[in-house]
């Protein structure tokens, strides 16, 4: 299981190649790990998670001088590198504007069809959640509101989960 988190949590002062290596680090003897010796294959996993988010051209570069959506496109890529079954997205776009989230959702769209990992993402747009989710499952003071397949899912769930401000975002 990897973990995407809202706010990205890369290490700043490292590149985005050593940020995606972090994600190999339970796959790796600790040693390795502290001395940043790396096997060649973790290496060229970190370069294809990186080319697959886009970033390839930016391996090098420090993560605090990469825009939002580098940083979470980076994030994706470590997330990758751990060669997940499931993956767990916490608010992924929700720093990011709209059209940068869409493309993030894409990427993570992509892993899911093509590699047949699970993701479960949390999100609070409902135009991204019925145009990417297969199911959408609503949570209200921590009580499980809707839980719907996304063709089902309409402005009457929509109100359930969000009262009548849910249906503003269905037209």
């Amino acid at each position: 299981m990897a973990v995407i988190f809202q706010q990205f949590n890369l290490v700043n002062r490292i590149s985005a190649l050593d940020n995606v290596l972090a994600g190999r680090l339970g796959h790796t003897p600790a040693w390795r790990g502290w001395l940043k010796q790396f096997t060649r294959q973790d290496r060229l996993l970190a370069l294809d998670c990186l080319n697959r988010v886009g970033l390839i051209n930016k391996a090098m570069q420090r993560a605090d001088t990469l825009s939002g959506g580098e940083q979470q496109r980076v994030a994706i890529a470590r997330a990758l590198a751990q060669q997940p079954d499931v993956i767990i997205a916490d608010e992924p776009v929700a720093s990011l504007d709209p059209k940068i989230g869409s493309e993030i959702l894409d990427i993570l769209y992509n892993i899911c069809k093509k590699d047949g990992v699970a993701i479960i993402c949390s999100l609070h747009q409902l135009q991204f959640a019925q145009k990417y989710a297969d199911r959408i499952v609503g949570l209200a003071n921590g009580r499980l509101v809707v839980d719907s397949n996304t063709q089902s899912f309409d402005a009457n769930l929509a109100a359930q989960l969000y009262g009548n401000s849910g249906l503003t975002e269905m037209r």
